[in-house]
């Protein structure tokens, strides 16, 4: 921190207000004792400055602080006490009141470089870049004083302040120029490469960032803008490495720990990006930001709904969040309620009407209210903004499907396909459209197409088979059915449809066992939609405190599905509330046995005689 080049100054400035006294004592008879009383405050002045003095050398400030203070209380009109007590101010991380006591120290010395550097450098951090730069510029015109040498402190000042006003080039150059004096300084590669980086130069910020680690490896911000570049640059993976080390080394700094979230998010890495999150949120728990990154986090990981709280937080602090706004929106679709998210989705909608995604996303949002006419209207809208996005060409192709518009929507999933080969869904739902037009070999294509992008899709195998059966290809037919059987074990189509080229080549047997699977799974199939309507209407009546009702629901869902795990969880919990707490332990442990081994049967063993 710049600091008083000499006592001489204040000595100067105690003589000048004592010189009139003493010219108007021989002109008077004996002095009057106002004057003597002003000739001791600055003596008592000029002995509280020697003791600021030594104690700002010794680095005590408090010690400097409270000499000072007495200094312009007793000698409010010299210009050197101001700036003495603004730059202990300043050093103290009181910028606001060092800015109060700087501005004193010009406005009686407007000469003083000191008072100027050090109200640049306080006017810097409190955001006043406009008067930072001004008093820069005061400091490289003024004639009538040495030169003055930024510090690298100061030069990093003058950067940010440059940079604010946009100024880059001038703040590069600033940056340039005190390099060349302190070329090893960390601070000032770190700022340089953040100043390239703010201009997306990300080749030469990397430079100066590496070199800034290779002289302080413990620089943690150096770790952050590395980490951070990597970021930008789609190189996540490179930026979790660097960010951690930012993280580690800085463990209550919130705006590393939310960046290292976001690269983890990036990486795929949503389990450790939840958790250093809700690490971020106990050191400030008020954090919108932290609030906005662990909802998003929590929306990647497929729990919407631990993020749509979250998400209203944010929105209510932001009314006009754009992307906030569609995230909610977008939550609220994926926790069922297309009806909720519309409003949303309409209120961002006002804030920018060209996001493609947006308009895709309130497309959805229509079509699952089965509003398929203003479904149709955003998806288009979408195209005007975006002609080549395949996603938004799929989703007018799947409205027009519904409005039984098939031809139209044909060409919609065809132009889909042809912008972008790698969607599985395309080639997927034409070959479900062409089986339904009774175009059986373009269904066979598209079909095969489906499969090789997306192999674990059990259903395109199940249609493809069926489309090998029609087509007169029984070993192919019969090996697409066999894989959706793998893939879909509790389906009993695709075992009717193997039974059926089974008799065709002779297989009786064959083709009874698999009409016998079927007939099982079907049984199993309407057992479980049995149970599914009882434990939905135990659940409201647990809702409504009636619990022996409750009990006598979540029973018939044991009874009409005995494998069924969740049912007998939630007859275990109903039956604790109840008191039954030996009756809850043993329906909780056939739950806990069905979830590890879901082939078990539902029944505890009994035992042996």
């Amino acid at each position: 921190m710049q600091f008083l080049r000499t006592h001489s100054l204040f000595l100067l400035g105690i003589m000048a207000a004592m010189l009139p006294s003493a010219q108007a004592q021989t002109s008077t008879a004996p002095a009057a004792n106002p004057k003597t009383s002003a000739n001791a405050k600055l003596m008592l002045a000029d002995e509280a400055f020697r003791a600021g003095s030594a104690a700002y050398a010794q680095n005590d400030l408090h010690s400097a602080h409270i000499q000072f203070a007495k200094v312009v209380q007793l000698a409010p009109g010299i210009a050197a006490g101001h700036t003495a007590f603004g730059t202990v101010l300043l050093a103290e991380g009181d910028a606001p009141a060092a800015v109060k006591q700087l501005e004193l120290a010009r406005g009686l010395d407007p000469r003083d470089a000191e008072a100027t550097l050090n109200l640049a450098l306080a006017y810097s951090q409190v955001h006043d870049y406009v008067k930072s730069v001004q008093m820069f510029q005061l400091l490289d015109s003024a004639k009538n004083s040495a030169p003055q040498t930024l510090t690298p402190q100061a030069a990093i000042a003058y950067a940010v302040a440059l940079t604010a006003t946009a100024e880059p080039a001038a703040a590069q150059k600033q940056l340039e120029a005190a390099l060349s004096t302190s070329p090893d300084d960390v601070a000032l590669h770190d700022a340089l490469g953040t100043l390239f980086a703010q201009q997306e130069q990300y080749d030469t910020a990397v430079v100066h960032f590496q070199r800034a680690i290779s002289l302080d490896p413990d620089l943690a911000s150096a770790h952050y803008h590395l980490g951070s570049v990597f970021l930008n640059r789609g190189n996540p993976a490179a930026a979790v490495t660097e960010l951690t080390h930012a993280n580690n080394l800085a463990k209550e700094n919130i705006e590393y720990a939310l960046q290292l979230g976001r690269a983890l998010r990036a990486d795929h890495q949503d389990e450790s990006s939840l958790a250093i999150l809700r690490h971020a949120l106990t050191i400030d728990p008020a954090s919108l930001d932290g609030k906005y990154e662990l909802a998003l986090t929590l929306q990647a990981s497929d729990n919407a709904h631990e993020a749509l709280p979250l998400f209203k937080q944010v929105v209510a602090a932001r009314p006009q969040d754009f992307a906030a706004l569609t995230n909610l929106g977008l939550a609220l679709v994926q926790t069922g309620d297309a009806k909720g998210a519309i409003p949303f989705y309409l209120r961002a909608l006002a804030l920018n009407a060209q996001s493609a995604t947006l308009r895709e996303d309130l497309g959805v949002a229509y079509l699952q209210q089965a509003d398929l006419n203003h479904a149709i209207e955003q998806f288009r809208a979408g195209l005007t903004v975006e002609p080549d996005n395949p996603q938004l060409h799929y989703d007018l192709g799947l409205a027009l499907k519904l409005k039984d518009d098939l031809a139209a929507a044909v060409l919609e999933f065809q132009q889909a396909e042809k912008l972008d080969p790698q969607l599985p869904d395309p080639p997927y739902t034409l070959g479900v459209l062409y089986m339904q037009l009774g175009r059986f070999a373009e269904a066979q294509v598209e079909l095969e197409k489906a499969t090789a992008l997306r192999p674990n899709n059990g259903e395109a195998w199940a249609l493809l088979g069926n489309v090998y059966k029609d087509s007169e290809e029984p070993l192919k037919g019969a090996a697409a059915l066999r894989r959706a059987i793998e893939l879909m074990p509790d389906q009993p189509s695709p075992h009717i449809s193997l039974a059926a080229i089974l008799i065709q080549q002779g297989d009786t047997a064959g083709a009874a066992a698999e009409r016998k699977k079927a007939a099982d799974l079907s049984r199993i199939a309407v057992s479980r939609q049995r149970a599914n309507f009882a434990i939905d209407s135990g659940k409201a009546l647990l809702k409504r405190g009636q619990v022996a009702d409750a009990i006598v629901q979540f029973q018939s869902a044991v009874d009409a599905d005995p494998k069924y795990a969740e049912a007998h969880s939630l007859l275990a919990d109903a039956l604790d509330r109840q008191g039954q707490s030996a009756a809850a332990a043993i329906e909780r442990q056939k739950a806990q046995k069905l979830s590890t081994h879901p082939g078990a049967s539902g029944d505890v063993a009994p035992a042996h005689p």
